[in-house]
């Protein structure tokens, strides 16, 4: 048996370093590497092999190449928070030297179903969520619930992960939530067949229940790094997944889950952080995130090397990234956040984002850390909910405990308690997209609040063009593998 096992943690620490690059169109990810019946029967006797199994699928997020190719652009979920920051306008690509993302922000990517940037997070989703579900059967499927403490929360982790890939997967391939609308093949166990696309209904049914699911399992969990899946990320998911379904008691749903993540302590990040780099995963405000070392092993393919002017790669070498003008004229001028982008290099976020070096192009091995979810999100999740739930007086309050932060002068955001309806909404949404500017969240906002998005006058490609949520341009199409490999796809 000990032999057995030595030879499941060594699969184990090779899948976490190095991922297959099978042209499957699911990919198996670990489950090629590990006998669910081996993982399943030591995995409650054992738990650090259920640990491994699930750092290997927290690596998978960090990690070059999990989208299935040897693009620069494919480095897990930082890789798709710049893609859908370019699809809301909100981020502008100002210079195209290298040709990074030029056809994607150009939007003829995603409407061209044999473009890998249309597979890249197909496959990357569908990998976490296979992956989980090989978690989750090893302990006994969906509908067991563990006997002991550390089953419970590795399967409270692995049900948030599934429900974190078809999140994203229902943003990225719909353009808004349609009960009835086919979606996604929806894959529940990790020996499932090919599937044939689910309604909508049927993939947040279950995301629901995931994320309901691991709140309860993961009560009580004192994870060891903000790299796991706690209960509060699990309920700050369960609160997108509720907003973006835009009724009415989905909204009170979100918002209450939202305050309740606010009422577990986390600091919103005050004026001196939020200029301090963005770079520690220690920062108190944060949530989730992941602690990046160099034994990960990145580099000039990252989401540094695509966003910080400091790090070895496309920001400082000609690819530019900087914030949207147009957004940029609404930060007010005493708002500390104005200082976070340099008006005199096309607005990159060169005090935002940055490597504590400050040498241009100096880190050359990524150990900046990556951020998933703040606390600042929960705020103005329940003030948008708030607000359009005709709670005002909530959304007012949430809004202005997030702006205290971002003013030295309270008279200074004080206009937000002469407003009210439609204009305290539509500044909830504004404020959101700057204080989240460059997070990967400007999308989902855009998604949910149906929004119709014009790009300022430094973009590359189609400056000053007004685009509905529903063009067909914002959303990723099916890829043609997927077309190929499933008999159910049209």
């Amino acid at each position: 048996m000990k032999i057995n096992l030595l030879k499941i943690v060594f699969t184990i620490a090779v899948f976490t370093t190095f991922l297959s690059c099978e042209k499957d169109f699911l990919d198996t990810s670990p489950t090629s590497f590990i006998n669910l019946d081996d993982t399943g029967a030591s995995g409650e006797l054992n738990p650090k092999i259920l640990d491994a199994t699930l750092n290997g699928i927290y690596s998978m997020m960090i990690n070059a190449g999990t989208g299935g190719t040897t693009s620069h652009e494919d480095f897990g979920q930082k890789g798709y928070d710049i893609f859908t920051d370019f699809l809301s306008g909100d981020m502008a690509l100002t210079a195209n030297n290298y040709n990074r993302y030029g056809d994607f922000v150009n939007l003829l990517s995603t409407v061209d179903y044999t473009d890998t940037d249309n597979y890249m997070p197909w496959r990357y989703y569908y990998r976490v969520i296979r992956s989980a579900n090989l978690v989750i059967k090893s302990l006994g499927g969906n509908d067991v619930v563990p006997e002991s403490v550390s089953g419970k929360h590795s399967l409270g982790q692995a049900k948030a992960l599934r429900a974190y890939g078809y999140f994203y997967l229902t943003q990225l391939y719909a353009p808004e939530y349609n009960a009835s609308a086919t979606v996604l093949p929806l894959y529940k166990d990790a020996d499932d067949p090919i599937q044939p696309q689910a309604t909508m209904e049927e993939v947040y049914n279950l995301m629901i229940d995931d994320l309901s699911s691991a709140i309860s399992l993961l009560n009580g969990f004192n994870r060891t790094s903000k790299t796991n899946i706690n209960a509060d990320i699990a309920k700050g998911l369960l609160a997108y997944v509720y907003a973006s379904k835009d009724d009415s008691n989905s909204n009170l749903l979100a918002k209450d889950l939202a305050d309740e993540v606010i009422s577990s302590g986390y600091p919103i990040m005050s004026s001196t952080e939020v200029v301090g780099g963005f770079n520690s995963v220690l920062t108190p405000g944060w949530i989730w995130g992941f602690d990046i070392t160099l034994t990960n092993g990145l580099d000039l393919v990252s989401w540094w090397g695509q966003m910080d002017v400091f790090t070895y790669s496309y920001q400082w070498a000609g690819d530019k990234k900087g914030m949207d003008d147009g957004l940029y004229a609404e930060i007010k001028a005493n708002d500390i956040r104005k200082t976070q982008f340099d008006v005199a290099n096309n607005l990159q976020p060169r005090n935002k984002f940055y490597n504590g070096g400050r040498t241009i192009g100096g880190q050359r091995n990524i150990e900046d850390d990556y951020v998933y979810m703040r606390v600042a999100e929960m705020y103005l999740l329940s003030a948008e909910m708030a607000a359009k739930e005709g709670q005002d007086g909530d959304a007012k309050t949430r809004l202005k405990q997030l702006l205290s932060q971002r003013f030295s002068n309270a008279s200074d955001y004080t206009y937000v308690d002469g407003l009210s309806g439609n204009s305290l909404l539509k500044e909830v949404i504004l404020q959101t997209r700057i204080e989240l500017w460059g997070e990967g969240k400007s999308y989902l906002s855009m998604k949910r609040n149906k929004q119709t998005m014009t790009r300022g006058s430094n973009h590359v490609f189609h400056a000053g063009l007004s685009i509905p949520y529903t063009d067909d341009r914002l959303t990723f199409e099916i890829p043609r593998a997927e077309i190929q490999n499933n008999p159910f796809m049209n």
